[in-house]
């Protein structure tokens, strides 16, 4: 194993800092005044349309997808710190780079599975930035850490498809300009539970699809996901060439969908971490305490040393992790996804809230990014499954081993 970056990923590197110093972190507030003013917490923001056009210009986009036909051609490995950068900044950055979730994890699942058709109709137009897109999986009246357990109905109607059910946390929809919905449901509940399942594409002003409301996380609009939403799916009929690969497909496609999801989200998870220890070391060698510098009081400097030692923890497993999907697939890195999935978020979430602490009252104010940080550090505990979940299959896939 080799970590060290190579010439390419240090030019982009160098290239994505420059960026987010001169142009994201200066727009952070700039963006905060605009939604405010908008009235709308999934409203969207002139600044960030400018940081898009802006990173077009310097050669930041599409960086996430290694297929050169369609992005960056970069490796997951050559992405991650370059996915870590954009984590300092979750709400301005990533989108400003095209980058972002659902959509890069849609985008994936278009260029792998879909038709050219397909491909054409709405790669394109993601890829360019032109639109976003939602994923419609979990489900509010079933226990969705089991997709199986997946409810809507997806049935075959001569030469369409009828979609009945009701989604919530479907990333993506708030956005204004999502245009498509990737709905998983049942094309034949009587098959295998996991070829029970199919996936499809059902434009956003089809008949029948009601986004019922918005979701808060926190209380946090969570925007830099394009907002989570409630949807009702109610006699929705589309062409069956909106149906993704084939019937009974749609389990083994939303494994394939998740996997380079779970890791990109850890890898913005250790640039998050990195920008709240990098605030609390700030905040500590600045506010005077009892006579003295908070960053002499021990209790500071204890979760400053521990902060760095998990941090360096997380991101060395990453990058195995990285490594391994590169060289024997993500099949064969599915133990260290599953191990990043369950450390990483936790990392984070334990580094910001000692930031927070650090902080103080201004910790948990809307005038410190630290607040909107450990909601989304939390939230990845349970998006893309569930810690339980991930713990007992690694755990089973362990004792195997020694059966």
């Amino acid at each position: 194993m080799d970590f060290q970056f190579d010439a390419r990923t240090e030019k982009l590197r160098a290239r994505l800092g420059t960026f987010l110093e001169e142009c994201v972190h200066p727009a952070e507030a700039v963006h905060a005044e605009q939604v405010a003013a908008a009235g709308d917490p999934w409203a969207r923001s002139p600044v960030l349309e400018e940081l898009k056009a802006e990173a077009r210009r310097r050669g930041l986009w599409n960086l996430f997808l290694p297929d050169p036909r369609y992005g960056a051609g970069l490796t997951n490995l050559q992405y991650a710190p370059l996915a870590e950068l954009t984590g300092r900044s979750p709400h301005l950055a990533p989108e400003a780079v095209n980058c972002a979730a659902p959509d890069t994890g849609n985008m994936e699942l278009l260029a792998e599975f879909g038709s050219e058709a397909q491909r054409d109709r709405w790669l394109k137009p993601l890829l360019e930035g032109e639109i976003r897109s939602a994923f419609c999986m979990t489900e509010p009246d079933v226990a969705s850490s089991d997709a199986t357990n997946i409810a809507t109905r997806i049935v075959r109607d001569g030469d369409s498809y009828v979609i009945d059910g009701r989604k919530w946390w479907s990333s993506g929809a708030m956005d204004p300009r999502c245009e498509i919905f990737i709905v998983m449901g049942k094309t034949d509940p009587g098959a295998d539970r996991h070829r029970q399942q199919s996936m499809i594409l059902v434009p956003r002003d089809t008949p029948g699809v009601t986004v019922r409301r918005g979701m808060t996380v926190f209380g946090y609009s969570d925007a830099p996901h394009g907002g989570h939403a409630e949807i009702d799916f109610t006699g929705v009929r589309v062409p069956a060439e909106n149906l993704v690969g084939a019937e009974g497909a749609g389990f083994a496609i939303a494994q394939a969908r998740l996997g380079p999801g779970r890791i990109h989200h850890c890898m913005r998870l250790v640039g998050m971490a990195e920008r709240a220890l990098e605030l609390l070391c700030r905040r500590a060698n600045q506010r005077i305490a009892f006579g003295r510098p908070l960053a002499e009081q021990g209790v500071v400097r204890e979760w400053i040393a521990e902060s760095r030692v998990r941090i360096e923890q997380a991101r060395l497993l990453v990058l195995k992790t990285a490594w391994l999907m590169d060289t024997v697939g993500n099949k064969g890195a599915h133990t260290e996804i599953q191990a990043i999935k369950i450390a990483t978020p936790a990392m984070a979430e334990w580094v910001i809230d000692k930031a927070i602490q650090g902080y103080g009252g201004a910790g948990v104010s809307q005038d410190t990014p630290l607040a909107g940080l450990w909601a989304q550090a939390r939230t990845l505990r349970l998006a893309d499954g569930p810690d339980e979940v991930h713990r007992s299959s690694l755990a089973k896939r362990e004792l195997r081993r020694w059966a």
